[in-house]
């Protein structure tokens, strides 16, 4: 076959191999090919890595099986479930060969041409490579099958894969055991029809609107201490020995005051988890890899986290935010989208976003917050996932109180003690890097990431629609940092979950001058700190409430 157009027509995505085995010489024809591919600023991070054991095979196989489970639960109803499960998908112990295509991320620790509007382009040229070594394999008489129904972070760890190995997916590669009737496989089974042409479009208007902008009103405040007084006179009155329920009482007279009424109410609690991915996680900083970003997210949807968990058993309103994941979720997924971009750069070379994106993330991490409220909620807590973030919100946290990064910086995701030394040194590298000019906003969009920057613009929401706000860990209180340093008011309206593990977290309350209501060692995120103290926020509330007074109870107070 040789002609250019019969082969592009010819390459098959294929399922059903003969058992003769791939000859050295196609193999490393097909390979070649690979490496002619485009390659981005010429930094050759294609690998590949050849299987041919049968145990390992078996072992890749029962990782697709496990998430083709999950796949056939995603179907749109019972007929696609059963035509579903009528595929073949993969040919994993069949294929003579198994191909692994990876890309090398760590060609990012150098400045690279053409990754500043995206490191994707890395993955980019892999694929570029993958698509190569198929038209070679199909010229050749070959062929190759695409396997991505995997769990990447259970097939790294299987491989042995280095860290900063990321994987296209398992490819199957031998000689096709059928031509399909000369169609794509799904076509000929009639799952799905490929249009005949390709979709274009002439743009043909400038679009001329500009980028959205939020402008948070900072009033200046009365301290209403007669208020305070009465709230703190009926705390007083109740059955029971003065400052006895001791920060229950503390919370009850926040609450009251922030709500101004001797009787509050919260209503229709709700968290909501901004996730996106950051740039300097593609340096090795966290213990896992980008792409779990994505996964929790799933996850989150799915209902299976821990604050799904927690906030199913308080009855809290759980929303999950698309802020900057490096992946295109489906339109109808139970999200809100609000992706600035496909995560961060990575700031050891140069700004993790620009000024233009730092205010859209304020203006779309507002416009959530405010929808919230207009459902009659009062109450909003805030939680984060991104691979990555610890890192990020460790180099903000250094700059707004002026703290080595060394005084800042966690194990994150629980890295080990060479991690967390080689973490600390990059920071500092990052650190270092910078000049740029020296007011808040520009090292915020230098150092930032997409979901950290939208949770301040949503607590500055929150303190406009005085809801009570609930702030989870470190990165949650990071976030609060920034947001007290753009409106200092807001400090009355927060109640601060619980101390995190994480070193920097204690330092940030400290500088605060707050307590948080509780001390379990978490470093979870994810909110889950702000629904494990909301029944506790709860009953600071109803103690308020519904505990009688030594009046009416008819208690001689001298007694108590």
């Amino acid at each position: 076959m040789n002609n250019l157009d019969d082969i592009l027509k010819s390459r098959r995505d294929t399922r059903h191999f003969t058992q003769d085995a791939v000859p050295d010489e196609v193999l490393k024809k097909a390979l070649q090919a690979g490496h002619w591919a485009p390659s981005v600023g010429l930094t050759d991070a294609t690998k590949y890595y050849t299987i041919k054991s049968a145990v390992l095979k078996k072992a890749i196989k029962n990782l697709f099986l496990d998430y083709d489970e999950k796949a056939i639960a995603l179907t749109d109803n019972q007929q696609q479930k059963r035509d579903y499960k009528a595929l073949k998908l993969e040919a994993i112990e069949e294929a003579p060969l198994g191909l692994v295509i990876c890309y090398d991320r760590s060609v990012l620790n150098n400045f690279t041409i053409g990754t500043v509007g995206s490191s994707e382009a890395i993955k980019f040229s892999s694929v570029c490579a993958a698509q190569n070594i198929w038209l070679s394999l199909t010229e050749q008489g070959y062929s190759m099958g695409w396997v991505s129904i995997l769990n990447y972070y259970q097939f790294k760890q299987l491989l042995g894969l280095p860290e900063n190995i990321e994987p296209l997916g398992y490819f199957c590669v031998g000689k096709p055991a059928t031509d399909y009737d000369e169609q794509p496989m799904l076509q000929q089974l009639q799952w799905k029809q490929k249009q005949e042409n390709p979709v274009v479009e002439e743009i043909t208007i400038f679009d001329q609107s500009s980028a959205e902008t939020t402008t948070f009103k900072v009033k200046n405040e009365v301290n209403n201490t007669l208020f305070a007084k009465e709230v703190q006179h009926k705390i007083d009155q109740k059955t029971k020995p003065t400052g006895s329920l001791g920060v229950l009482e503390l919370l009850a007279k926040q609450i009251g005051v922030v709500f101004q009424t001797l009787e509050p109410k919260i209503m229709l609690p709700h968290i909501v988890v901004f996730a996106a991915d950051h740039g300097i996680a593609n340096h090795g900083v966290s213990a896992y890899p980008q792409d779990v970003t994505r996964q929790m997210v799933a996850n989150f949807l799915d209902g299976g986290a821990a604050i799904n968990v927690f906030c199913k058993q308080h009855s809290i309103h759980l929303s999950i935010v698309d802020a900057g994941v490096n992946y295109d979720f489906p339109t109808n997924a139970d999200l809100i989208s609000a992706k600035i971009g496909k995560g961060t750069q990575s700031f050891l070379q140069g700004p993790a976003m620009s000024l233009s994106e730092l205010q859209l993330c304020y203006s779309k991490g507002s416009k959530i917050i405010a929808g919230i409220a207009e459902t009659g909620s009062n109450c909003v807590g805030f939680g984060e996932m991104g691979i990555g973030n610890t890192a990020t919100a460790s180099i903000l946290m250094s700059i707004i109180l002026a703290l080595p990064v060394e005084d800042c910086v966690g194990r994150g995701t629980g890295i080990d003690d060479e991690k967390l030394i080689q973490k600390i040194n990059i920071l500092n590298r990052c650190v270092d890097n910078y000049n740029g000019a020296a007011d808040l906003d520009s090292k915020l969009a230098y150092f930032g990431g997409f979901e950290i920057m939208q949770m301040v613009g949503g607590m500055l929401q929150a303190k406009e629609q005085n809801m009570l706000i609930l702030v989870d860990g470190f990165i949650g209180s990071v976030a609060f940092l920034i947001a007290v340093k753009k409106n200092p008011f807001i400090l009355k309206n927060a109640i601060f979950c619980h101390s995190s593990a994480e070193q920097g977290h204690q330092k940030i309350l400290d500088y605060l001058n707050v307590r948080s209501v509780l001390q379990l060692d978490l470093r979870l995120g994810e909110g889950t700190g702000c629904a494990i103290a909301f029944p506790i926020i709860q009953s600071a509330v109803a103690f308020l409430n519904d505990m009688a007074s030594f009046e009416s109870a008819g208690v001689n107070t001298k007694e108590i």
